[in-house]
């Protein structure tokens, strides 16, 4: 859930608790008070019978009154303590019974002693309540969805600054020139967001561009020496004079020689690929590729007698053709410089995967450290970066490798 979700759903769920509970309250505060009132004027009608008994020394009759009912009931009680009470109202008009408000006390007239019970009706009282109610519960209403609304709309355009941010920090390229633009907008986080990024790309294309530098320069000072090495090594070979004895300890400075001149080679083509530097993507068959590429190792296939088994299926792809010769080349290269003598070797190609098997040493290998830089067999004399580049290459165009051992055949299985 985004951000904003999480915000209209926790302030929604507020909102709603605490109008709920103000309702609740408020509903109890407004009958609270209607019952007040009426008590109030309960107390004003008491207090007129016994004006009017005290002065006209007589009870007065109903008619007296407005819609209250009173009543007078001769009693032996001489004192009597003033209570209100809810109770029934027998409204004469519409000849119904409906809800009401009474207060009783005590009057004396001519010596003896009535109490008397004025009855109100309750009914206007509860409909202002329910009136209120209804406008409140209205207002309630009308307030969630005006916050909604709010929230939807105006605070997403409120968050538009930070997706646009976002958006750019997703197509940020650190090997791409333009620079990342400072937005300065109305809210103080996200123009301090967006300094903050800038600064921070600059740091990393002004790191790049060392790192590239560095790489480059050193890959291209290193490669002078090595090839005038190796050519002095050529002229020492072919010279005349050239004793049999040291064969074998040229020979090893020439194959060093030629080992650093891979490995530099190599981890220089790992920075183009990790940093996303080869661009020239194409659409390519891939079956033909495979087909070339096992053509290119026929003579060392053969050479081990290894039973080569191969079901292609029609497959396009959209890559680098370089990137795709250098993934195929490393993976059939280690398909068959591990594999023994009159071993097998297939190659399955399906529209979702491409699946290299291979016989091989009996014991399977570590699938967790096997795409590790430098990781190699002993008795291999590789760089150790060729399932390296293979799995930086399927990390490019967004492929998954994985590798297991199952039925005597050591398995790498890309799925597009």
């Amino acid at each position: 859930m985004k951000l904003a979700g999480h915000y209209n759903k926790a302030s929604i769920l507020i909102t709603i608790s605490v109008l709920f509970i103000g309702g609740i309250i408020y509903f109890f505060a407004i009958t609270h008070i209607s019952r007040i009132q009426l008590d109030r004027d309960l107390t004003e009608e008491i207090e007129e019978v016994k004006e009017y008994v005290s002065g006209n020394n007589r009870i007065p009759r109903q008619v007296d009154f407005d819609e209250d009912q009173t009543v007078f009931i001769k009693t032996n009680q001489k004192a009597l303590t003033r209570r209100y009470f809810d109770t029934v109202y027998n409204n004469p008009k519409e000849k119904k019974s409906e809800g009401g408000r009474a207060v009783e006390d005590l009057v004396k007239l001519n010596g003896e002693y009535y109490k008397v019970i004025i009855t109100e009706s309750r009914e206007g009282a509860e409909y202002l309540v329910q009136v209120i109610a209804l406008i409140t519960l209205v207002l309630m209403i009308a307030l969630l969805l005006i916050l909604f609304i709010t929230n939807r709309y105006v605070l997403k355009g409120l968050w538009k600054p930070f997706y646009s941010i976002l958006g750019k920090l997703k197509a940020f390229n650190v090997s791409e020139p333009s620079n990342f633009n400072l937005q300065n907008n109305s809210v103080d986080e996200f123009t301090e967001l967006s300094r903050a990024v800038q600064i921070m790309s600059s740091r990393v294309k002004n790191d790049f561009q060392h790192l590239k530098l560095l790489t480059e320069n050193a890959s291209h000072e290193m490669m002078t020496p090595l090839a005038v090495i190796t050519a002095k090594l050529d002229t020492l070979i072919q010279d005349e004079s050239f004793k049999a004895e040291h064969y074998d300890l040229i020979n090893d400075i020439y194959m060093a020689s030629g080992k650093l001149l891979r490995l530099n080679q190599t981890m220089l083509l790992l920075v183009k690929i990790e940093n996303n530097l080869i661009e020239d993507n194409e659409s390519l068959s891939l079956d033909n590729l495979i087909r070339e590429k096992l053509s290119q190792f026929q003579e060392l296939i053969a050479a081990k007698n290894i039973t080569a088994m191969q079901r292609l299926r029609q497959k396009e792809i959209f890559a680098s053709k370089y990137l795709i010769d250098v993934l195929l080349n490393n993976i059939f290269s280690n398909s068959i410089r591990h594999n023994y003598v009159n071993g097998n070797q297939n190659i399955i190609l399906t529209e979702g995967k491409l699946i290299i098997q291979n016989t091989g040493a009996v014991t399977a290998l570590n699938p967790e450290t096997i795409f590790d830089r430098f990781q190699k067999g002993s008795q291999s004399d590789g760089t150790g970066l060729g399932l390296t580049i293979v799995k930086n290459i399927c990390n490019l165009y967004n492929w998954e490798i994985a590798y297991y051992y199952a039925k005597s055949l050591h398995t790498f299985e890309i799925t597009f």
